[in-house]
């Protein structure tokens, strides 16, 4: 016998059924995503001393951050993105990317570039993809520890702009090699000795590489969203672009206030949102995020001082002093704008 259709229960999956409303596209394939968070007595189906439970308990569900709010799938990215969504918007962004390039090299524009701006290239701007690269794999780390997948994603999608980032850098590494004839623009072994190597880099790198191994969730978000990230970008999508503007190089400083405008803003919009978030619903998280952002703040400061001394010594650019000022007062900008 079938039942009738006026006293079937409707299931309830969920529990935006209980708020009397429909999930939006978002909230359907987003919502409790990660059924292995807090999941007794280990978050996998695994032994409980298996050593990758025993690393997400203490590194997830151990972590003060993460402990101190009863409930993640609260928090929603400010741009409510699904994968779809992201893609769809990503697309405009390079389709406008790739009509810029074009534009600029069929005036081109590589072959009338200064030699001495060249020269900065290679030893001050083209390693900086190993630094890119080194960020994707701190956002997917972030995002695969996040406690719900509202807040993994917001940082997959991070990844997925790094990448975009560092993509263009490459490209450019290949087309100044041929446009110019300095084959060692595009030699990877020289950049990567450079990267390695170079004074300049050596604060940001250690920067980076540490912050690879902060494995606490709440320590690698502070130390990646509230230091290494917005130093980074301060340097590389403001101060670099202002620099290539004065060397004549309009792709350049086009292509990164266009990173600013949109990745570096999204990043920024979350980060805002995770922390008003953490704060409002965890007690002892606003003390939490300030002590972690001051530990990590002499090497943000050491990383803005290093690539600053050699931002200074391009034609047009300003002291190394008032770079590390404008770079260090956007930090502290964004975290007096979360609230910290």
């Amino acid at each position: 016998m079938i039942a009738n259709s006026k006293t079937r229960k409707r299931k309830q999956p969920w529990s935006l059924w209980n708020e009397r409303r429909v999930p939006s596209e978002y909230e359907a394939v987003t919502y409790k995503f990660h059924n292995h968070f807090r999941n007794e007595p280990a978050p996998f189906e695994l032994s409980e001393e298996w050593g990758i439970n025993v690393f997400y308990k203490t590194n997830r569900e151990g972590s003060a951050l993460v402990a101190a709010v009863e409930d993640w799938e609260g928090y929603r990215d400010t741009r409510a993105y699904t994968y779809r969504r992201y893609v769809e918007d990503q697309k405009d962004r390079e389709v406008y990317c790739d009509n810029l390039i074009d534009e600029f090299e069929t005036r081109n524009h590589y072959a009338s570039l200064a030699p001495a701006w060249l020269d900065f290239l290679g030893e001050f701007y083209l390693p900086v993809r190993f630094a890119g690269h080194a960020q994707q794999m701190s956002a997917v780390y972030i995002g695969q520890m996040a406690p719900s997948a509202f807040v993994t994603n917001t940082f997959y999608f991070q990844m997925a702009n790094e990448m975009r980032r560092v993509q263009r850098q490459a490209y450019l590494a290949q087309v100044l090699a041929m446009d110019t004839e300095r084959p060692e623009l595009a030699d990877s072994n020289r950049t990567r000795a450079t990267w390695t190597g170079g004074a300049t880099w050596q604060g940001l790198r250690e920067l980076i590489e540490k912050q690879l191994c902060a494995y606490d969730f709440g320590e690698a978000f502070a130390s990646r969203q509230l230091v290494l990230r917005p130093i980074f970008d301060h340097l590389f999508n403001t101060e670099f672009a202002r620099i290539a503007e004065a060397n004549d190089d309009r792709l350049l400083t086009m292509l990164h206030d266009d990173f600013r405008t949109y990745d570096e803003a999204y990043a920024v919009a979350n980060t805002q949102g995770f922390v008003q978030y953490a704060v409002e619903c965890g007690d002892g998280n606003a003390e939490l995020l300030r002590s972690l952002a001051s530990r990590w703040q002499p090497l943000g400061e050491k990383a803005a001082r290093g690539i600053a001394e050699g931002f200074a010594q391009a034609q047009g650019a300003d002291s190394a002093d008032a770079i590390v000022e404008r770079t260090l007062a956007a930090q502290s900008e964004l975290i007096s704008s979360c609230g910290l």
